[in-house]
């Protein structure tokens, strides 16, 4: 047998070389490239094997761990999960700034390869430089706290272990249904190990991703319920845009005349322009979707894991007879709710669906009901967009999300994450294509936006990509703007700063809390209390400091311009924009969050006891 001698660290830069996904007959390369911060743990042996075989692995410095994994789910998620990029890290803490990383990829069900580097396995040094010295065993290292956050993990100790790892690891990040953040500890010795691989395990290699389809009589099933359905809706998630499949469920609703609702994944999976699509579902949902949910007595979701902020902590379906269908490529998906699965890829799936229901079509007297409440949810639509001047003279949140949506075209993207700016921008964004919308709210991660921005735009360069991010968020996680102005990379981020942080802050008072631990506020020295003065940041200088061309905008005209002139500049821009820490947005749904039982404040108890009644509406379908 021919072999082919070389290093731990060399085999794995070989064999990611090789590996391509193939689905409906168009090829991608799987691993498009590798994010790294090298230490004493991997720089010599993946960071010299890079350097020495990376000639089709390109290479991109970050500056912060747990930005490049976000950066590499971004491109992943932008890449319909047909890409992605692997990510290496010294040992230490190196690696654990990743682990924030990979449970934002593996909870948003998007593939990522991480390569932490890990303590030596022949242990003569122990303990090293970074090292955990865990008392229950010499086994362990920090790296085993990406064991619960990964869907396959493992630790090379020796060289030929990566004949079963690699491709096991490969398998997991191909799979539509498995996938998720794929850890292969590197120890720092093993990494630099020879061996005498066999030759043909660097040939290249192709993994089918096929669309798969329910059986027969499960879609019968699902037919059956759909053809009594008189006020039907479709819950859209975002396996909707990595199946590809929105023009099939614009088909799909069409030809059945069922309404659609979005999840924060699937938000332009039907344009709000759209007579059937009603915008956001659950508690970031808006009036119309809300308001047919809790009547709906067939409800055929599609790509959705159902969290608490889509079901309303499972107080949206009201209807007592409701009935649920779902179409997953991940069957324990498929079967929440106590739903009829129906395990198959979304678009393929879809139209087979529609042929066992092809009698089917909702009632005329329904999209009287549509129609009624897409129009009641414009006029609170433009009430929250276009609303009287605030106190303070400052532009609300949800005026600068109309402006920046009136600003941006088909070719643009809008990243955001946690915080306010997702659930205001989820009732608000009027899509003006499927891939305008991309949202990281699986684990609400804080500083997602920026590097997420930069994994957008390397997946689609010809996009205008804008991160819209808090000043909490962005105090998080800002470096990466030197990352976009090193690699080249056009971002625009729109930073609103309401000096705190101002979505827990409002979520704190609904509760009946008082203001404590949320605004950012100059302590008193005298009285140890936070005084009214904010935290002076120039927010504009740290950006410059960083890179980037600025703008300040304090008003609309301000903003329009300051976007125009963004969309000119060749490199990152920031544009700050000031905002009233007050709120004309509604809610149409609840979410639970449980005040204190116990409290001397009335508004608590007040809170509480408005807590202990909507617990009563809560359903629980099996």
């Amino acid at each position: 047998m021919k072999t082919l001698r070389t290093t731990t660290a060399g085999a794995i830069t070989r064999f990611l070389q090789q590996i391509f996904v193939r689905r409906d007959g168009t090829t991608h390369r799987l691993v498009s490239g590798v994010w790294g911060i090298f230490g004493h743990g991997n720089v010599t042996g993946l960071g010299q094997a890079l350097e020495e075989h990376g000639d089709s692995l390109p290479f991109h410095q970050a500056k912060n761990e747990q930005s490049m994994v976000h950066a590499a789910i971004a491109y992943a998620k932008t890449r319909q999960r047909l890409s992605t990029f692997a990510c290496t890290s010294s040992v230490g803490p190196g690696a654990t700034n990743m682990i924030t990383g990979a449970a934002t990829a593996t909870i948003n069900r998007l593939p990522v390869l991480l390569l932490p580097g890990d303590t030596f396995a022949h242990r003569r040094p122990a303990p090293v430089l970074q090292q955990l010295e865990y008392p229950g065993s010499h086994d362990v290292s920090v790296n085993d706290c990406f064991r619960p956050v990964s869907k396959f993990w493992d630790r090379i100790n020796r060289p030929e272990q990566l004949l079963t790892a690699l491709p096991e690891a490969m398998r997991v990040l191909a799979d539509p249904a498995e996938t998720g953040a794929v850890t292969l500890c590197l120890p720092e010795d093993v990494q630099a190990e020879a061996y005498d691989f066999p030759a043909h395990f660097f040939e290249p290699r192709i993994i089918d991703i096929p669309r798969a389809t329910p059986a027969n009589e499960m879609l019968a099933q699902a037919a059956e319920v759909l053809s009594s359905a008189k006020r039907p809706l479709i819950v859209a998630g975002g396996g909707i845009h990595y199946s590809d499949a929105t023009a099939a469920l614009a088909a799909f609703a069409k030809g059945t005349g069922i309404p659609v609702a979005v999840t924060q994944a699937g938000k332009g999976a039907l344009l709000e322009d759209n007579p059937l699509a009603l915008g956001a579902i659950g508690v970031t949902g808006t009036l119309a979707a809300n308001r047919l949910a809790e009547e709906a007595d067939v409800v055929l979701t599609l790509g959705t894991r159902l969290s608490d902020f889509t079901t309303a902590s499972k107080t949206l379906f009201q209807n007592p007879k409701v009935r649920f269908i779902s179409i997953n490529v991940h069957a324990a998906d498929a079967a929440k709710h106590g739903a009829i699965p129906l395990v198959g890829d979304l678009r393929a799936t879809l139209p087979k669906l529609r042929r066992a229901a092809s009698g089917y079509s909702a009632p005329k007297a329904y999209a009287q009901k549509i129609a009624r409440a897409r129009s009641d949810w414009d006029k609170r639509w433009n009430a929250m967009t276009s609303p009287a001047p605030s106190e303070d003279g400052l532009l609300y949140q949800s005026e600068v999300i109309r402006i920046v949506n009136e600003n941006t075209d088909a070719n643009a993207t809008v990243v955001h994450a946690a915080g306010g700016i997702p659930g205001d921008i989820h009732k608000l964004w009027c899509g003006k294509s499927p891939k305008d919308y991309h949202s990281e709210y699986g684990y609400s991660c804080m500083g997602y936006e920026i590097a997420g921005a930069l994994g957008v735009k390397m997946a689609a360069p010809e996009r205008e990509v804008y991160a819209l991010v808090g000043d909490g968020s962005y105090l998080m996680l800002n470096q990466e703007l030197v990352t976009a102005c090193q690699e080249g990379l056009k971002i625009t981020i729109v930073l609103t700063d309401n000096h705190g942080f101002g979505c827990i802050h409002n979520l704190q008072r609904s509760q009946g809390g008082r203001s404590f631990g949320n605004e950012f506020r100059l302590r008193d020295p005298d009285n140890a209390r936070l005084t009214g003065t904010p935290v002076p940041v120039d927010f504009a200088a740290n950006a410059r400091s960083l890179g980037a061309t600025t703008f300040t905008a304090t008003n609309a005209g301000e903003l329009s311009d300051a976007l125009v002139a963004a969309r000119a500049e060749r490199g990152p821009v920031l544009i700050y924009v000031p905002v009233t820490p007050e709120s004309v947005m509604e809610g149409f749904a609840w979410w639970e969050v449980p005040p204190a039982a116990v409290s001397e404040i009335p508004s608590v108890q007040a809170a509480r006891k408005n807590y202990d009644e909507k617990t009563q509406t809560q359903r629980f379908h099996h």
